[in-house]
C-alpha cells in the first residue's frame, strides 16, 4: 500500500538544470554517466532514466543487476554499467545487455567463463582499478596477470573511483588518485598496444578537478541537486522534495505525554501535530526527540517523543495551523535535504536513499 498523505515531488525541471549545469563544466565531447543506483537516490529510476535517456545521456549506472533489469523492462535503451556485479549475474547481465564492471580476479574469471558458454567473445565490459578507496578494483601490480587472462578482449573503459573530491582538505590525495590512475593507463595502453577509453571524475570530481575529464565523467548527487562547495550548490536544485500533511492536532496538558515510552512529558500546555510519516518511511528515530524539525506554514516545528513506524510527533504550539495543512521535511527552497540530515549529523545521500517505496510519487514536469 502506498502513504498518500505523504508525497515525494520529482522535480523534472530541476534535474535537467542540474544535467546542464554539469554539462557547462565539461568539454563537449566528455560524455556523462548518470548514476541512478538505489532507486535514483530515493526518488524513482524509472522516471528519472527516461527524463535522463530524452536528455541524450551517454551512460547509466546501477549497483546491482536487478536494478538494470528493471530499466530495461521500462524500455530504457541506454547503455547501463553494472557497478557490483555478483559471481551468478552474468547470465542475466547478457539477457538484458548490461555492461559489467570487473573488479577482481574472482569476478573476471567467471566473466570469462561466461562469454565462452554465451559465444559473446566481444561482450561489452569495463575494469575497475583501485587508486587509493581500497574498495573495488584491480591494482597497479595486477596488470600483467590481467593482460594474460584477458588476452585480445579490450574493454569498453578503464576506471578509478576517487575518494575525497569534495574535500579540499584532501586535494593532494585526490591529485595522486588520478596521477596513481594515469600511470595504471599508461601501463595498460602498453601492454594491449592500444589507448583505452578512461573515466575518474564524480560529481565533486567534475567540479573541483575538472582538468581530468578523460572520456567520461560520472554524475549522481550532483543530479539530484547536491554538491559540496557552497559556489556550486546555489547552482544546483533538488530534485527530490519530500512533503506530507498534519493528520491530527492534540492539546496536550502540563504533565501529559507524547508518544511510545514517553518520549515527550509536556512542562506546559503544548499542541502537538502528528504527522503520517514515520522510520517505516525513512526517516530515522534519530530525528526523534527534538533532533529534527520540519516546517509548517513557514516556521519551524521540532520533533516531540519518539519517531514512530507511521508517524512523527512535533510542536506546533507557537505555529497557527490545522489539520490538513502542507509540512514540509525538506524542499528545495525552504530546507534542503541537506539542512534535514545535517540536524543528525549525517549527509543527504542517507536521507534521500532511505525513502520508502510506498511513499507516493508525484512527477512535476
Amino acid at each position: 500500500m502506498t502513504n498518500q498523505q505523504t508525497q515525494i515531488e520529482i522535480n523534472l525541471p530541476n534535474l535537467r538544470n542540474n544535467l546542464n549545469f554539469l554539462r557547462s563544466k565539461l568539454n563537449s565531447k566528455t560524455m556523462i554517466m548518470a548514476v541512478v543506483k538505489a532507486f535514483s537516490y530515493g526518488s524513482d529510476s524509472k522516471i528519472i532514466s527516461k527524463e535522463l535517456e530524452s536528455q541524450k545521456i551517454d551512460y547509466l549506472a546501477v549497483a546491482y543487476v536487478d536494478e538494470g533489469i528493471e530499466l530495461r523492462e521500462n524500455g530504457i535503451k541506454t547503455p547501463i554499467l553494472v557497478l557490483h556485479p555478483q559471481l551468478n549475474d552474468f547470465d542475466e547481465i547478457f539477457k538484458y545487455k548490461l555492461e559489467p564492471s570487473i573488479y577482481s580476479f574472482r569476478i573476471l574469471k567467471e566473466f570469462l567463463i561466461a562469454i565462452t558458454r554465451h559465444s559473446k567473445k566481444n561482450y561489452p565490459f569495463q575494469l575497475k582499478f583501485n587508486t587509493g578507496l581500497n574498495r573495488l578494483g584491480f591494482n597497479k601490480a595486477d596488470i600483467g596477470d590481467l593482460i594474460l587472462l584477458l588476452k585480445k578482449l579490450k574493454p569498453t573503459f578503464i576506471f578509478s573511483h576517487l575518494g575525497a573530491s569534495e574535500d579540499s582538505d584532501q586535494a593532494a590525495f585526490t591529485t595522486d588518485q588520478i596521477n596513481t590512475f594515469n600511470e595504471i593507463s599508461l601501463v595498460f595502453e602498453k601492454e594491449i598496444g592500444e589507448t583505452v577509453k578512461k573515466h575518474i571524475l564524480n560529481t565533486s570530481g567534475i567540479l573541483n578537478f575538472s582538468n581530468y575529464q578523460f572520456d567520461m565523467v560520472r554524475t549522481g548527487i550532483g543530479l539530484y541537486g547536491f554538491g559540496n562547495d557552497p559556489k556550486y550548490v546555489i547552482s544546483l536544485k533538488s530534485v527530490i522534495n519530500l512533503k506530507t500533511v498534519i493528520s491530527q492536532i492534540h492539546n496536550i496538558e502540563k504533565g501529559q505525554s507524547v508518544g511510545y515510552n514517553k518520549g515527550f512529558t509536556a512542562n506546559k500546555l503544548t499542541r502537538s501535530a502528528t504527522l503520517p510519516i514515520g522510520h517505516a518511511d525513512g526517516i530515522s528515530r534519530l530525528y526523534g526527540n527534538g533532533n529534527g524539525k520540519v516546517m509548517i506554514n513557514g516556521s519551524f516545528a521540532k520533533v516531540l517523543g519518539n519517531v514512530c513506524m507511521d508517524m512523527v510527533m512535533v510542536d506546533v504550539t507557537n505555529i497557527k495551523c490545522k489539520e490538513g495543512d502542507q509540512v514540509i521535511l525538506f524542499d528545495d527552497t525552504n530546507f534542503s535535504a541537506e539542512e534535514f540530515a545535517s540536524t543528525i549529523g549525517t549527509i543527504s545521500y542517507e536521507v534521500l536513499t532511505a525513502l520508502s517505496s510506498r511513499i507516493r510519487r508525484i512527477v512535476l514536469s
